[in-house]
């Protein structure tokens, strides 16, 4: 399984706070050529009346320990933000999240690549 990034936490926080930019492999943005393996020439994915929501379980699980909807910040730029809320990070270990995009007509969109938070436990 592939990641696009690792966040180290430690039991407990409740920041940072995540921003994310949902974009379209398939559709070059405004003025690029499109290149596959260049994310900066991919369009933003319009979020206007959909929802999108970060999946965390533990690396190896398959039961989804926390399900927390992003904030939309600019519906047609195609980004969101996530904040933790208090009891996300509970206990140690190394988690996977993917992000979730739902459409108004509820379609359902999940990004192939998870992100990998890595959590130590608090000193107190």
């Amino acid at each position: 399984m592939a990641y696009s990034s690792t966040i180290k936490l430690v039991v407990g926080d409740t920041l940072p706070v995540l921003n994310f930019t949902l974009k379209d492999s398939n559709t070059a943005a405004s003025g690029s050529t499109l290149d596959a393996e260049d994310s900066d020439t991919w369009a933003a994915i319009n979020l206007t009346g959909g929802t999108v929501k970060l999946r965390i379980r533990s690396v190896g699980s398959t039961t989804v320990s926390s399900t927390i909807t992003c904030a939309i910040v600019s519906a047609s730029g195609g980004t969101c933000t996530c904040t933790f809320p208090s009891g996300t990070w509970t206990t140690s270990g190394t988690y996977e999240g993917e992000l979730e995009y739902t459409t108004s007509a509820s379609a359902v969109q999940t990004v192939q690549d998870l992100i990998k938070f890595v959590v130590r436990d608090d000193f107190d």
